[in-house]
């Protein structure tokens, strides 16, 4: 139970963190002007951060998904 849990705290993160970097990317593209005083550089340093969030995100789902059998399943001793 706490292996299925972990997995599902884990997966749940990082779905959050891929939903916040792609709302924050979707807003710089839709909205550039929102950016106020900011000058160009950290604009697009903003942006940069939030594509990084989003390939890590993306990443921890893949490695997620690839191991989750392996790291986060409770076997059967019974069954062994």
């Amino acid at each position: 139970m706490a292996k299925e849990q972990l997995y599902n705290l884990l997966r749940s993160k990082a779905i959050s963190e891929r939903e916040e970097a792609m709302t924050t990317l979707k807003l710089m593209g839709e909205h550039p002007d929102g950016i106020g005083d900011h000058y160009t550089g950290d604009f697009y340093n903003n942006a940069e951060e939030a594509l990084k969030k989003l390939v890590d995100a993306e990443d921890k789902l893949s490695i997620l998904k690839k191991f989750q059998l392996d790291l986060f399943t409770t076997y059967d001793s019974d069954n062994s």
